[in-house]
């Protein structure tokens, strides 16, 4: 079966300020267009050492801590079954080009406000997975409350902007499977290192290749943002992210009863996209 594909008309998810491929071919790209040169230091993360280097210019390198790679963390065999499972469901239309698969709570970010809604679970093949995922021991007590299964392509000029994921709902650990082509993801602190006597803005390339797991945490989860550029999208591209609750929602926190009954749904492994 086909999944609907957002290439099929005329219209997309884009909203505000982002665009894609799609919306850009009638709306233009005057939005785009940037008012000026900008000074960027570019370094390469290097996850033997877990420093940030810089091979084109001065030796400057510095530690870069938050991340954990684990490479072909699922088969040929399995990401062919996911991706033929996620393909039998509907792919929903999403900001700047992607197609997405939510299994989650609903919120509402702003009002900061979680209902149960028609959230079901997490989906059945992710149950495997977790107990892989556990088996490592900084990801031992790591329980998923959402999971976003999100698509991206060249062909529609799929990317998302840098950004800081929400920390009042969600927890410490952010935990992505990379399916179908190798990516980049780029880390950015716009202030800079001063203390390193940078003081523009500074990006880390983390090369993410398919069939991994990527972890984010520490410093590479609450102050650098992450962000999935064009370029970086060079044919179909699968990930799934998994987020786990806050604080809050846990034993001892303020909604805890809430924490609890969303983890006994998403942990029942029943569910569908919502």
């Amino acid at each position: 079966m086909r999944a609907p594909d957002a290439s099929d008309g005329v219209s997309c998810g884009c909203k505000g300020i982002r665009t894609c491929l799609i919306c850009e071919s009638f709306r233009g790209k005057g939005q785009l267009e940037a008012s000026g040169p900008k000074v960027v230091h570019h370094f390469t993360y290097d996850p033997e050492t877990k420093l940030a280097v810089r091979k084109y210019a001065k030796a400057v390198s510095f530690d870069f801590p938050g991340i954990f790679l684990w490479e072909n963390f699922i088969s040929e065999e399995e990401e062919k079954e996911m991706i033929s499972t996620m393909d039998q469901d509907v792919w929903n239309q999403s900001q700047s080009g992607r197609r997405k698969q939510d299994f989650g709570p609903k919120v509402n970010f702003k009002k900061q406000k979680v209902r149960i809604g028609s959230f079901s679970g997490l989906p059945p093949l992710s149950q495997r997975l977790l107990v892989r995922m556990q088996k490592v021991p900084s990801l031992a007590d790591f329980q998923p409350v959402e999971q976003c299964n999100l698509e991206y392509h060249s062909e529609r000029g799929s990317a998302i902007d840098p950004h800081l994921d929400d920390s009042w709902l969600w927890g410490e650990r952010l935990v992505t499977i990379n399916m179908l082509s190798d990516t980049t993801l780029t880390m950015s602190l716009e202030q800079g290192l001063p203390e390193l006597g940078l003081a523009e803005e500074v990006q880390v390339a983390v090369r993410v290749p398919r069939r991994s797991l990527l972890v984010l945490h520490g410093e590479a989860r609450h102050r650098w943002k992450h962000a999935i550029l064009r370029e970086h999208v060079r044919e179909r591209r699968v990930c799934s992210t998994y987020r786990e609750l806050s604080a809050e929602f846990l034993p001892g926190g303020q909604r805890a009863e809430l924490g609890a009954q969303l983890l006994d749904i998403a942990l029942s492994f029943q569910g569908i996209p919502i």
